[in-house]
């Protein structure tokens, strides 16, 4: 009977062991680098959760340039990685490519969507969350003026900046919104000086909150406003702890999330395709509350945050998605 045991514990910890080996997990960030304190640290935060709770590792790999992330999928692909994450809009016909080549490679795209059988799409609802950003910039502002950087000028950055604009103007009708978009290349993500000079430019107007939706030039923008005691808003990942005191929040967007459950679905044999959208309703959205920025959300704001969360889940508040139209709405 004990030898019996002995056996079965052996078997099962050979097939523990086989299980991980089936699976080597790899990550193509977007072009903003690994450690941006936003969007792509998000993914490397829910790797390091996997990797920490399975003890299983992963590799991972930082594009320089636009022209790098096919090179780097396909290059994970042909060594066996399975599933491969790639971490950006950016790499959308990179990786309708590479993923026609490898069918039996499970892949997985963050903020854009491939109708392929081996391809995971995973969106988010960036509106949602801005527009809780929106009311609590309009209730923080004393000037009746607030402002948004944006990084690369895309439908997706544009969507980010209408939802925010809706939650303002829902909050205060009179309220202004100034906004700037950082370029039209991939280097709009890695500018925080360029993004400094942007958030300046607003704060003179008037501005006294700013958002930021560019990566890590978005660090600029935050330090430029904490510099000019006014307030920032962070984006992706939660920022607040940056700059505790004039951080109003962050839209946090769980690209964590999105990973995490990408490894552990593919290590437990559940791994699916199709497109996941992820917003309020399914916590993939939201505006990040700790002690960081605790004393700068007032009751008011912090009520009027959760009525617009429970009318958006509830959908009796209607946020627009400005990739529907390429437009937003002004009332």
């Amino acid at each position: 009977m004990k030898k019996s045991l002995l056996t079965l514990f052996a078997l099962a910890a050979m097939s523990a062991t086989a299980l991980a080996a089936d699976i080597k997990p790899a990550i193509v960030y977007g072009t903003g680098g690994k450690f941006d304190k936003s969007f792509n640290e998000a993914a490397y935060n829910g790797a390091e959760k996997f990797k920490k709770e399975t003890g299983i590792a992963y590799r991972d790999f930082e594009p320089t340039g636009d022209t790098q992330g096919e090179q780097a999928l396909r290059n994970f692909a042909s060594k066996g990685f399975n599933p491969v994450i790639a971490v950006s809009f950016a790499w959308t016909s990179a990786l309708q490519k590479v993923a026609a080549e490898y069918p039996k490679t499970q892949f997985v795209l963050i903020d854009d969507s491939l109708d392929l059988p081996n391809v995971r799409s995973v969106k988010f609802k960036e509106n949602e969350g801005s527009y809780l950003a929106g009311v609590m910039a309009a209730l923080a502002s004393k000037s009746g003026k607030v402002g948004f950087v944006g990084g690369m000028d895309i439908p997706l950055i544009r969507k980010f900046e209408c939802g925010y604009e809706q939650g303002a103007r829902a909050t205060n009708p009179k309220i202004e919104v100034f906004q700037n978009m950082t370029g039209t290349t991939g280097a709009a993500w890695n500018d925080p000086v360029r993004g400094g000079e942007l958030a300046k430019n607003q704060i003179d107007q008037g501005a006294d909150v700013v958002y930021a939706a560019a990566g890590a030039t978005g660090l600029g923008v935050l330090q430029t406003a904490a510099d000019n005691k006014k307030l920032s808003i962070g984006v992706d990942s939660n920022q607040n702890y940056l700059h505790p005191g004039s951080v109003l929040t962050s839209v946090v967007k769980r690209v964590d999330l999105a990973v995490y459950n990408a490894f552990t679905d593919a290590k437990n044999g559940k791994f699916t395709a199709g497109t996941q959208e992820l917003g309020l309703k399914e916590e993939g959205v939201g505006a990040a509350m700790d002690e960081n920025n605790k004393p700068l959300v007032t009751p008011e704001m912090k009520a009027a945050v959760d009525k617009a969360t429970a009318g958006i889940i509830a959908g009796t508040i209607k946020v627009h998605d400005y990739t529907t139209d390429n437009a937003c709405p002004k009332s």
